[in-house]
This record gives structure tokens, sequence and C-alpha cells, in this order.
């Protein structure tokens, strides 16, 4: 189209100018990617054939055929240290090697956090530092990259695969050190590095699973008594009612979900307070109907209120051994009316639970 006689682009169409250079730019890639191919097909191994893999790597990270390349060479490059001078020229130099392929990687996973090749070579890279190394310098590499991924989920603390990674990095600092400090655990210090994440953004579904994760290896390690497992638990609800002052955020109501395995009669066994009599078991569940219902007043068309308020109910008889009847059923009834208005696109299955009443 034109107007006054000037043709007109669409903000949608490339220009031929711009058509021109992503031609290039795919022509010159093409033969970089040859230009690899070829080389590590002849086994040359070298400096030059890294850099390259860099520049591809840099372009498209998630071209996984080109990590394994890499590993190839670096594995080449760590095989040469066998004939340095002497045992402290070749430590130095694997650990040359090593930091500086960590160093690489940390502006492609700035760019590209959720890339799933870029993290897997840097374990492998890492469990290397763990093979080639002494442990007192595995564990300084390792205890680097704890430093690192506390500064990337700083900055997007929500991204899954720094949390998993995150607990990958724990695992193995652990059993690095277990020898040296006594078997060391670092669980206490990773509760706490939840909670002030849990702090910062309460929408955090990872740092809120990582607590689940964590919860029972704490009390585990401390042998903690019914009394203490109980007082963990108050703990806990407690917190979770805290953030639950916004009830439209569904990653606290999964929390909460699994706070309510403690009093459900078929799951208890593998929960925080495994040891709660029954009648303590009624008692915190009908607190809970009691917390939500106090909820609902000004977020009436909130449908979590309403779902947890019939788990909470349907846990209540579970617990008590009976099947919701007269009042309690009619309650449920009613919720379920509220969610039907509310959740439309679920119609089914709130149509089969009220059926199965």
């Amino acid at each position: 189209m034109a107007s006054h006689g000037i043709p007109r682009h669409s903000a949608l169409e490339p220009t031929s100018e711009a058509r021109q250079q992503e031609l290039l730019k795919i022509e010159k890639y093409r033969e970089l990617e040859q230009a690899v191919r070829q080389e590590i097909a002849g086994n040359q191994y070298t400096p030059e054939t890294l850099q390259k893999l860099s520049e591809l790597l840099k372009k498209n990270p998630e071209y996984y055929t080109m990590w394994n390349y890499r590993r190839r060479v670096i594995r080449h490059q760590f095989s040469q240290t066998a004939s340095e001078d002497s045992p402290e020229a070749k430590v130095e130099r694997l650990t040359t090697l090593i930091q500086t392929d960590l160093q690489f990687l940390i502006p492609l996973l700035r760019s590209f956090p959720k890339c799933y090749w870029i993290w897997n070579y840097r374990m492998w890279l890492l469990n290397e530092a763990k093979r080639l190394l002494s442990e007192p310098l595995a564990c300084k590499v390792w205890q680097a990259e704890l430093a690192l991924v506390g500064k990337m989920l700083s900055l997007d603390s929500r991204n899954f695969h720094g949390w998993g990674y995150r607990r990958f990095v724990i695992e193995t600092l652990e059993k690095l050190t277990s020898e040296e400090e006594n078997e060391k655990s670092l669980v206490e210090a990773e509760f706490d590095y939840a909670k002030k994440m849990i702090g910062t953004n309460l929408s955090n579904f990872s740092a809120w699973h990582y607590r689940t994760k964590l919860i029972q290896r704490l009390l585990s390690e401390k042998s903690a008594s019914d009394e203490e497992r109980k007082q963990m638990l108050d703990d806990e609800l407690d917190l979770i009612h805290r953030a639950l002052c916004d009830p439209y955020d569904q990653s606290l109501w999964f929390y909460h979900q699994n706070l309510l395995c403690t009093f459900d009669p078929a799951k208890s066994s593998q929960t925080m307070a495994p040891n709660l009599t029954q009648s303590e078991r009624l008692e915190y569940v009908h607190r809970e109907i009691e917390e939500i219902q106090e909820m609902l007043d000004g977020a009436e068309d909130c449908k979590y209120l309403y779902q947890a308020l019939i788990d909470c109910t349907l846990l209540a008889a579970r617990v008590g051994g009976t099947k919701p009847e007269g009042e309690q059923r009619a309650q449920i009834l009613d919720w379920l009316s509220e969610l039907k208005k509310l959740d439309p696109l679920r119609a089914g299955r709130w149509l089969e639970l009220e059926q199965s009443l």
C-alpha cells in the first residue's frame, strides 16, 4: 500500500536490505558449522576449533551436538596436561582450563537461562573438576558455583532450572566437605535461604517447593521430637497464613495443600508430624476451615478459597472416618455452586465431585 504516493512496508515485513543481511548471517553460520564439523571429523581438537565452537554456541546454544563436540575438545586439552613438567603445573593448567570454560558459559546463561544444554554442559564441567582436581581445589570451584547460582536466582528468582541446579550444587558440596568438616550439612542454611527468597517474592513456587524438600531432612538431622515437629508444623502454617494475604496466588495454595497432607490418615506417616493424634488432626483441619472462611470475606470471587474449603471439609470427614452429610454436605454443594460460576472451564470436574457426594 502507499500513502501520498510513498510505498510503505509492513512493520512485520522485512525490507529487502534486512532480508539480505539475514541471508548473509545464515550463510556465515553454515560456513562456521561446516568448518567445525570438518575439524571434529579430522580429530583437530585445537584451540582454534574451540574458538569456532564458542562462536557457534553463542549464536545457537540449543545446538546440543556442538556441546558434545566441545566436550571432546576440552577432554583432549585435559589429556595434554599430562605432559606438563611438574604436578603443580599440571594442576594449574587443569584449573585454568576448567575456570575459563566455566567463565565462557556465564554470559550464555544470562541470555538463555532456561536452555537445558548449557546447564547440562556446566554440570559435566564441574564433575570433571571433581574428578581431576584434589578435593580442596574442587571444593573451591563448587563453592564459587554456589555463589554464582545465588546471584542468578537473585536476578530471576523463579527459574526452576536454577533451583534444580542449586540442589545439585549443594548435594555435591556436602559430599566434598563431609570428611573434612565432620559431615557438615548445609540444610539449615538452605532452609533459611528458601525463606529469604520467599520473603522477596511470595509467588516464588520454586522456593516454596524447595522448602518442602528441606523440612523433612532438617527435622531428621536434628532428631526432632514429636513436640518439635509439631512446632515446625505450627510455624509453617503461620507462615502460609501470612502469605495468603493474597489468596489469588496459586503458588501459595500448592504449599498449603502440601501442609494439609500432614492431617490425611493415608499420607501423614510421610510428613513432618507423623504422630499427631486423630483429635489433634481434626483440631488443625477445623482451624484451617475457620482461617479460610475469614479470608473469604472480601474475596468472594477467589476460586482457590472455595477449593480449599472443599478440600478441608472432605479431609475432616476422612480424619473422622465419616462421609460428608447434612450441614457439611450442604456447605460443599454451596461452594461447588460458586466454583461452577467462577471456573466454568472445569465444570466437568465440579460436576463429578458433586456426583461423588
